[in-house]
This record gives C-alpha cells, structure tokens and sequence, in this order.
C-alpha cells in the first residue's frame, strides 16, 4: 500500500494481530477498520471513536486519497475542549483513518482509549513517547 501523502510505500509491522501501515518517509500511520475495532477492543469501541470524530474543513490542508477504496477521504476533528482538535482524515466508505506524522502521538496523549489494552500499550510505546 503506498502512502495517500507521499505517495511511497508503506510498512507494515503487526503488534498483537493488529496490523499498522506505517509510512517512513512522512510518519504518517493508517488503520484499517477492523484495526480499529481489534485496537479499540470491539465495535461498539470503535463506533463510539467514530461517531466522537467532527466533520471539519480547515483551510490549506490537502485532501488525502484512501488508500484502500482511492476516493477523497473526509476531514474529520477530534479532540476535547481542552485542546485544539487534532484533524484527521477518515476514508467516506468507513475503511479507516490516516494519521499524518504526529496526530497519532496527539490522540495517544488526549488518553482517551483503554489504557488496560495491550495493543494500546504497545502503539503508545512507539507512537506516544515521550516527545
């Protein structure tokens, strides 16, 4: 799979069967859906994830092309309001999400994923750090 970014080809390291397409040129990540659900620990997880992510437009961004179904993925915010919402990109066909260099890290810090998850664990030990 090439990135919907820089157009290289991705990565792809498995961390507890849960698949991650990782692109070294940019830092960016994509998941799948159904990463999503075995990351989020089941559908209603990651529906709830999902239905929390805003439509949003922001000016001068580019708009990524799914690397799954090739179509113009949505811009969608996520974030609290205690921080400015990190915007992310999600495929209109529901085949996942792609996280530019970065956002990943942002969202991991929000922490508002199961913190007793293993494959969260792992993700935040090589997406969260410490920088």
């Amino acid at each position: 799979m090439n990135c919907p970014v820089c157009d290289k080809p991705m990565i792809v390291f498995e961390i507890d069967q849960v698949e991650v397409d990782h692109c070294i040129g940019c830092g960016g990540t994509w998941l799948d859906a159904g990463e999503l659900e075995l990351l989020l620990e089941g559908a209603e997880n990651k529906d709830q994830l999902l239905s929390a992510l805003a439509e949003d437009a922001p000016a001068g961004e580019a708009m990524r092309i799914c690397p799954i179904c090739e179509k113009k993925m949505r811009k969608v915010a996520y974030g609290c309001s205690d921080s400015d919402p990190v915007i992310l990109d999600k495929c209109k066909k529901n085949d996942g999400l792609w996280f530019d260099g970065g956002e990943l890290r942002e969202i991991i810090k929000m922490g508002n994923f199961p913190c007793e998850n293993k494959v969260f664990q792992l993700l935040n030990d090589v997406f969260g750090g410490d920088s």
